[in-house]
């Protein structure tokens, strides 16, 4: 029986970063004959075009991850307005050299924790743009943002919220379907 990998990528380099959990919660939440494998963005170095050719070691096994799954799930906090400098620094060295991105047709989900009332809106905006720009489909709906997350985990970084559970698993299920529908499109096989 075949199974469908999504790679799960924090857009924090914080240790205990609320959108880690968030992945994590994730992981418990998954549909039948679903994987969820998480990679932060340690080690990544500052995008340098002179290098695209013969990228970084960080940079390769990052790529490598990204060709490897099925589909992405992108959890992001909001840092001035927008996406943390070093997601959209990672996208861009997955997208390079010309041609050879391996974003190229991934369907993808996002959602966010701030610990602010707005739960990443911006940043999950300005995200999406950057998502279409790379040809990937991306759920639209629901928009999983949660707000005030200290209110919303525990002290061990288990996600307590039921309704932010309730979305996340809702998430998980609409970007199974985006990916078999993608599949269907393509003519590839469709587990289940």
């Amino acid at each position: 029986m075949a199974t469908l990998n999504i790679l799960g990528i924090v857009g924090s380099l914080r240790k205990d970063s609320y959108n880690g959990f968030a992945l994590k919660a994730a992981q418990e939440l998954l549909p039948e004959d679903v994987t969820l494998d998480i990679a932060d963005l340690q080690g990544i170095p500052v995008f340098n075009q002179d290098e695209e050719m013969a990228p970084p070691a960080a940079v390769l096994e990052f790529k490598q991850k990204i060709i490897a799954a099925d589909a992405i799930l992108f959890a992001t906090p909001e840092y001035n307005y927008s996406l943390p400098g070093g997601l959209k620094n990672a996208i861009d060295w997955a997208s390079r050299p010309y041609g050879q991105s391996a974003w190229q047709g991934k369907t993808a989900a996002i959602m966010g924790v701030s610990i602010g009332n707005f739960g990443t809106a911006r940043a999950q905006y300005d995200l999406r743009k950057i998502l279409v720009a790379l040809d990937m489909p991306v759920v639209v709906q629901p928009e999983v943002m949660i707000g005030n997350a200290a209110e919303r985990f525990d002290q061990d970084g288990r996600l307590t919220d039921e309704r932010s559970r309730k979305l996340i698993q809702k998430l998980l299920i609409t970007l199974v379907q985006l990916e078999k529908s993608a599949r269907r499109a393509k003519g590839e096989p469709v587990w289940n």
